[in-house]
């Protein structure tokens, strides 16, 4: 029996560009990255994307012991869809809603705040608890927050964590132990990350510049981004998801891309479709001279005929565990509107002579707008091998 079908309703969005969709579809549009800026690490300067949007919703009292940066951009993101979630509550009973989300930082910037004040007052402050790092919790706390009582889990698998948070809140939906699934990821900006890549030599000095001859590494960015999942038809449904392991390298992507080319099969496989029918892809596009390499080759060869695509992170900044979320967001923003152009790639626009030729979004361009359904595609890739692509159709 074919399982069923699953779709994406409301969307809740924190990054960058904005802090809520009324203001990051506008600036995602006109390609406005102004939350993409210098900042001093501590001991150095740094290109990041930073959420400027003052983050002023608070954990409810009794989750207090969780109050950290990384929960208040979750809780910014689903203080967006508390509505849809409270009708499905009202509707399923709270013991059927679930909560999957993908992080890779959790509240880690919290801790690297108590230990400095550690070392210079010789206690922890009064108000740091472990939960608050712990990576494990972001599901958990959400679910609390929203007064959702089914399974709730968290994923960290580095920059697919929400991306694989689809696929696993699909399977929830499908195997039928929950009516109502919250997806999606956060991650918020720390000395760890930004200097953790720093020492691999993957970050940039300025804006990324994904697929250039002079590309030269990531920004790392935050954010949150949130959907409600369920049966019930709506505007856009998953339609496809493919899921692989490169077992390479723990952190260079295997540079014959085979098992992101098996990921990007799988999913046109479950959805049933033929190749022609992507009219988009949004890129993992790091920016980083491996990744780049990996994806423009496979890209060439699952799609020998070429399709619209783009890389979002100059905009957002990479937010590892919330990438993917993030960018199968602005997906799902072209299709469940028809006013939404697809996100531009932007770069200096020199084209590395060693990379296949890809067409890239330049100007506005939209999803044509015929008869029948309109699919598009978004991949994900990440250190250890994890690779993630998911298709949406509208």
């Amino acid at each position: 029996m074919k399982a069923p079908s699953v779709y994406l309703h409301a969307l809740g969005m924190i990054n960058a560009l904005g802090g809520d969709l009324a203001s990051i579809v506008p600036a995602l549009a006109a390609s406005d990255a102004r939350g993409m800026a210098t900042v001093y690490t501590g001991i150095g300067d740094a290109f990041v994307g930073s959420v400027v949007t003052p983050l002023q919703t608070a954990p409810p009292v009794d989750l207090d012991r969780y109050d950290c940066r990384n929960d208040r951009l979750l809780l910014a993101a689903l203080a967006q869809i508390a509505p849809a979630v409270e009708a499905a509550r009202e509707r399923y009973g709270a013991e059927r809603i679930g909560v999957v989300l993908g992080t890779s930082t959790s509240g880690i910037e919290a801790a690297e705040a108590a230990f400095v004040y550690q070392a210079q007052a010789g206690a922890l402050p009064s108000n740091f608890n472990y939960r608050q790092m712990e990576i494990g919790t972001a599901a958990p706390f959400a679910a609390a927050a929203l007064g959702v009582k089914g399974p709730a889990y968290t994923l960290s698998t580095a920059c697919t964590s929400s991306a694989k948070a689809f696929a696993s809140a699909r399977r929830l939906l499908q195997l039928q132990v929950c009516d109502a699934v919250v997806v999606g990821g956060v991650d918020s900006l720390c000395e760890l990350t930004v200097q953790g890549f720093a020492s691999l030599e993957s970050t940039s000095g300025a804006r990324s510049n994904p697929m250039s001859r002079n590309r030269c590494g990531i920004n790392v960015g935050e954010g949150a981004a949130v959907f409600l999942m369920s049966r019930d038809e709506a505007a856009v449904r998953l339609a496809g998801v493919g899921e692989s392991s490169d077992a390479h390298h723990i952190s260079s992507p295997d540079p014959r891309g085979v098992g992101g080319e098996l990921a990007l099969r799988e999913a046109i496989a479950d959805a049933g479709i033929a190749l022609s029918s992507i009219g988009y892809v949004n890129l993992h596009a790091t920016a980083t001279r491996k990744n780049d390499e990996m994806e423009a080759k496979l890209m060439s060869r699952v799609f020998p005929a070429g399709v619209a695509t783009s890389g979002t992170k100059p905009l957002t900044g990479h937010q590892l565990g919330a990438v993917g979320a993030t960018e199968l967001g602005f997906a799902w923003l072209t299709l469940a509107s028809p006013d939404v152009a697809l996100p531009r790639h932007v770069w200096d626009g020199e084209s590395d002579p060693a990379l296949p030729v890809l067409d890239l979004v330049e100007s506005e361009r939209f999803l044509p707008r015929g008869a029948g359904t309109q699919y598009a595609m978004s991949n994900s890739f990440a250190f250890g091998g994890s690779n993630v692509s998911l298709i949406l159709a509208g």
